[in-house]
């Protein structure tokens, strides 16, 4: 996927590589942006998500040797994931089924005109989604068509389609009417059949017992408001093939994982012997406490009983061997019974093999981060970063533990990262840092060519449960290339070095995470020489910019400061966030005095850093509110402040914002580093204007 400016979009379309000679990597689509390929179980299709310019994602299906694709879903919000069944017939999708009268489901209707909500939970929004609790997430089952047959013309309009068409004919027609059902897509293909219906979400997909069975992640327990627990549910399909649009039959449920064993679920997969394997996080007795939670493996063996997991994996190791797994990482089933997953680990993501009794077998891939795998046999195929590649391929064959026969070496597949690297890019140096309390800080130094020395950037990762890696990272090399030697570590309260690290500031934010990035940033320059130690600027987002916003209201070392969609003010947090009904109350605590304690905005009179407050007009999960308040306070302070919004975007615009977007973001940031920390290649003209004022910098 590539970030086009002139569509001001992301493009990408469906490649094929081989695994024996030459990969030879070759284009089989030409969509707008095509993705998430999955080969049918035979291999002679692919199955994969097509979204237009400004349109939603639906599923395509196409001939694995090329061709053309068939829609298959015309979703109104769009097709959000699919699994193949076992026999390629058909294939299970989830997709958003929006409350009749709203999101374009009635001709002509705006959202502005769309009846009234009536709320009565406390969670109904997501950010980058908006409202949820009218436009529930639900399986579906979808026939697989003939890509070879006779294509299906578009019906020609008749005379009774001007009698459908008119609302005042319609029975209950007015405010609420919808059109009419229909028995098929335009291509002639049956509507998909909707199995699950109410109140509540869906996510994972994983078929079992040769496909007479359906599995997928839910929340639907009484508390579900209240809580982070989920569950398994199991959908029979043994009445799938008598079932018809006309009959409108839902797929009877059972709850096989319950949430009384108090994970919160976030990927399942199906062996070939019917185990059912889960990632999941043991959020405590009280279904809330997830704050440094470390991920495990567990698995249900057959018969799927409502029997209670078994952990795999032990999430409260802490030495270097932790298994601290990848929540999002997936589950790929070996042929063996053997799975593979993603560990986080000290700023790499490695892949593992873990078998039923627990062994784990670390496979190399010859990269830094794994992020996504594909297996075939014993042959497994992994998407990989380093700090040369924004994301290329690798081809890895594994055998049985415990046998004598070495594994060759990875095989790399593809390189789409060449023309970068030919720009310019500089890796990282790792350092640790011993703190003054003795513990030990892991992170980077990324330093311009030239002997220096040069003005410093310390960056803070969000999260605050992640964690920085030796990967290429667009943020670090723009800075670099912009003159900054580039600061960035992984303190306490990051993920990947165990659980008693990911924890360790939970309801006292801003203490030792504080000390360990003040910590490392002394020690990096004190290990650098080409590092200008009184030439330093600080930055962050999300959580980065809670502890940026923390720093500069203790610390008054730094040039200049920027605050970006920001967790700054817990009070204000709860009602206004996605997540603000739990994630405050967790990280920050209940308690007044305590929440208090540990909140940018309640001591923001204490800052007199200049700071550039960043944010996002849709973000609900650092809502614009808690920057609006905090450059508020800081205007009112007397301290040099600008906001800059950003229509359109939510959260994630520095990963997946609008390409001109990130670009123009960028271009804000360089400014502001100019006007206060100057670089020799990032430095403002003589006749340039000072925003605030409207005279020429001198």
């Amino acid at each position: 996927m590539n970030a086009d400016f002139a569509a001001d979009d992301y493009v990408g379309q469906l490649w094929t590589v081989a695994l024996t000679g030459e990969p030879a990597p070759r284009r089989i689509t030409r969509g707008f942006r095509d993705s998430a390929p999955q080969f049918s179980p035979d291999g002679s299709l692919i199955a994969f998500l097509r979204a237009d310019a400004g349109g939603t994602a639906q599923l395509h299906v196409v001939d694995a040797a090329g061709g053309e694709p068939l829609a298959m879903t015309d979703a109104v919000l769009g097709v959000t994931d699919f699994r193949w069944h076992p026999n390629g017939g058909r294939i299970a999708f989830l997709a958003r089924v929006p409350e009749r009268g709203r999101y374009g489901t009635v001709v002509g209707l705006s959202a502005d005109s769309e009846p009234a909500r009536r709320i009565e939970t406390l969670r109904y929004r997501s950010n980058g989604v908006g409202y949820t609790n009218d436009r529930r997430v639900h399986v579906f089952l979808a026939v697989v068509p003939n890509v070879w047959g006779e294509p299906t013309p578009a019906l020609a309009p008749v005379l009774a389609d001007a009698t459908r068409a008119d609302p005042q004919d319609q029975p209950g027609a007015g405010l609420n009417a919808v059109p009419p059902a229909r028995a098929s897509l335009p291509s002639g293909l049956p509507v998909a059949r909707q199995v699950t219906a109410g109140d509540f979400d869906h996510s994972g997909l994983a078929f079992a017992g040769e496909g007479s069975r359906l599995l997928t992640i839910s929340a639907r327990h009484a508390g579900r408001d209240n809580d982070l627990r989920s569950e398994v549910i199991e959908l029979n399909l043994s009445l799938d093939e008598e079932a018809t649009k006309a009959d409108e039959i839902l797929a009877p449920a059972r709850t096989v994982v319950r949430s009384t064993e108090n994970l919160s679920i976030s990927a399942l997969a199906s062996d070939d012997d019917g185990n059912l394997w889960l990632l999941a996080t043991d959020v405590g007795a009280t279904g809330r406490d997830f704050v440094g939670r470390v991920s495990a493996l567990y698995r249900c063996p057959v018969p799927l009983d409502g029997s209670a997991p078994i952990r795999v994996t032990d999430p409260d190791q802490t030495d270097q061997d932790l298994l601290d797994l990848e929540a999002t990482g997936g589950i790929s089933p070996m042929a063996d019974g053997s799975v593979l997953v993603l560990r986080g680990s000290r700023g790499r993501v490695d892949l593992l093999r873990v078998y039923h009794d627990g062994h784990v077998e670390p496979l190399d891939c010859g990269a830094t981060v794994a992020t996504s795998v594909g297996t075939s046999g014993e042959s497994v195929v992994v998407a990989v970063q380093t700090a040369g590649t924004s994301g290329d391929l690798v081809l890895l064959h594994t055998g049985l533990v415990g046998t004598q026969t070495p594994h060759p070496e990875p095989k790399r597949l593809t390189d789409f990262s060449g023309r970068l690297r030919a720009t310019g890019v500089v890796a990282g140096i790792e350092l640790t840092i011993t703190g003054r309390d003795g513990y030990r800080v892991h992170g980077w130094v990324h330093t311009p060519p030239g002997q220096g020395p040069h003005p410093v950037l310390l960056t803070i990762h969000g999260g605050p449960y992640a964690q920085y890696t030796g990967a290429l990272l667009d943020e670090t090399q723009v800075y670099v290339d912009a003159g900054y030697a580039v600061v960035l570590c992984n303190p306490r309260g990051s993920s990947g070095y165990g659980q008693a690290h990911g924890r360790a500031i939970r309801q006292r934010m801003g203490t030792l995470d504080l000390a360990d990035v003040l910590d490392f940033l002394d020690g990096a320059l004190e290990a650098e020489p080409v590092l200008d130690a009184q030439r330093v600027g600080i930055m962050g987002g999300s959580y980065g910019g809670y502890l940026t916003a923390w720093t500069i209201a203790h610390n008054h070392r730094f040039a200049a400061a920027i605050v970006e969609r920001g967790f700054l003010d817990p009070d204000a947090f709860v009602g206004t966030s996605d997540i603000g009904d739990f994630f405050g109350d967790e990280y920050a605590g209940t308690d007044a005095n305590l929440v208090r304690s540990q909140s940018p905005q309640f001591l923001v009179g204490q800052v007199k850093t200049p700071t550039l407050v960043l944010h996002s007009a849709q973000d609900l999960r650092c809502p614009l509110s808690q920057g609006e308040r905090y450059y508020a306070a800081l205007k009112r302070g007397g301290v040099q402040a600008e906001l800059v919004i950003f229509p359109g975007e939510n959260h994630e615009l520095s990963r997946t914002g609008r390409p001109r977007h990130r670009l123009q973001r960028f271009e804000i940031i360089l400014d502001w580093w100019a006007r206060f920390l100057p670089s020799a290649a990032n430095h403002r003209r003589s006749d340039d204007l000072d925003h605030e004022n409207g005279h020429p910098v001198t």
